[in-house]
This record gives structure tokens, sequence and C-alpha cells, in this order.
């Protein structure tokens, strides 16, 4: 969790970074859709800001600004990655992780959200900007951060036994070798993976019990007649103490 927290940070503080250039962000993506002759449609996906960059962009200044919105899209998708390895979650959870992947997808159309007070981007646009052109585009970004968020502070009250790694508990079920650090998490040396100090001991209490049944089994049949009566006594049904117990 405290990588997940790490890594929101970061993504934050280039965000802020960004905001800062909203103008210039904006600026270069007129020039785009002019020279892609399409101003009419609003900016609706993150497919389409990449597109205008890798074709209709001509100088390094739109070129840098569209990049750095793009690559926060992408550190944006990768965390959505980590979140969903790090537990199985809850409705709640869950509901807010889907919320974001659709968002940070590439082809999802972001020309209908707004992001609300307190964040003011769309203040910055003028009013044509901000409902027909630019106002879903803007918004994607600090609304995705948002729910991140609230993500982690919804994980961060769920059972600590929930916050084992998915991927931890696939790779136990798999016996994968490449599991990260098996003696730290309490499984001995010569073991295969996954076998602890617990599993061990009742590994080894189950071959005790197996190896006294194959005793008791051998002795009965050394006494003959007699054996298999005691066997068949003890394996026959359940019969209460009594005068009538036999």
């Amino acid at each position: 969790m405290n990588e997940i927290k790490e890594n929101l940070r970061s993504i934050e503080q280039n965000y802020k970074i960004f905001q800062q250039q909203q103008f210039t962000f904006i600026a270069a993506l007129e020039h785009t859709r002019e020279n892609a002759h399409d101003k009419i449609k609003p900016i609706s996906s993150i497919g389409q800001v990449q597109a205008y960059m890798e074709h209709h962009c001509n100088n390094s200044t739109d070129k840098r600004i569209l990049l750095m919105f793009l690559n926060i899209c992408a550190d944006l998708n990768r965390l959505c990655q980590k979140l969903e390895t790090l537990h199985s979650g809850n409705p709640t959870t869950n509901a807010l992780l889907d919320k974001c992947k659709t968002l940070v997808s590439h082809s999802n159309d972001l020309s209908g959200i707004r992001a609300k007070y307190p964040h003011d981007v769309v203040n910055h646009l003028s009013c044509d900007e901000a409902r027909n052109h630019y106002g879903g585009v803007v918004s994607l970004i600090p609304i995705v951060l948002d729910c991140m968020k609230e993500w982690v502070a919804h994980s961060e009250k769920l059972p600590r036994n929930m916050l084992q790694s998915v991927s931890l508990r696939r790779a136990a079920i798999y016996q994968q070798p490449e599991l990260p650090n098996r003696n730290a998490m309490g499984a001995r040396p010569g073991l295969p993976p996954f076998v602890t100090a617990g599993t061990q001991t009742s590994l080894s209490l189950t071959a005790k019990a197996r190896e006294r049944e194959n005793r008791r089994a051998a002795k009965i049949k050394q006494m003959g007649g007699l054996g298999r009566a005691i066997r068949k006594f003890l394996d026959g049904p359940w019969r209460p103490p009594g005068k009538n117990a036999f």
C-alpha cells in the first residue's frame, strides 16, 4: 500500500506541473485540431489526443505538452493495474477501480465528464470551450486521481488478511518457482514453494497419524480371526453404552 501511495503522490506532482500549463495544452489542441481539419467535434478520448500529437503536431512546444498529458494518463493506467493486483477488494473498491480503468482507456468517450469543486480546470475555459470542446479532456486526470485516492482510503479500512497480494495467492496455487523471498514468509530451505513451518507441522501430524493406523492394521492382521472381529467392531456403527451396547 505504501508503494501505491508513493506512486499516486508522484503522479499528483506531475499533474500539478501540467495543470500550471493548461493554456499551453489547450493551445496545442487547437493547433493540432486545425491541422487535422477537425475543429467541430470535441476531444473525446485519450487516443484522439495521441493521434493529434503523432500526425498533426508541427512544433516542439505542442508536442511536449501533449506528451506530458499522455504520459500522466499512461502512469494512471499502470497504477490501475497495480491496484488490481493488490487485493481482491469489495464492491466499493471494485466499483472505483472499474471507473478508473474505464476513464483511462484510450477509446473511452470522455467528452461528457466534468471535474467539479474543488477542481477549477473547467473554470479556466471559455463557455464554448468547456461545453463543446475541452471540458472532458481537462477533467479526466483530476477525476481519476480523486477516484484512486478514494480507493486507497477504502482499502485501508479492509481487514488485513484481504490485503495479501492477489498475484502471490495465485502463485501459491500454481507453485511458481520465481516467487519473492520465500524465507521471509516462513518457508524453510529445501521445502517446496510456500510450504511454511506451519504447513510442515500439519503435514508431519498427518503422516504420524497415518503411520499409527498402519501399525494398528498390521497388529490386527497378525491376530487372525480375533483381529478381524476386533477390526469389525472398531469399524462398525457407533452404539450407545449400556447393557444393550452389544
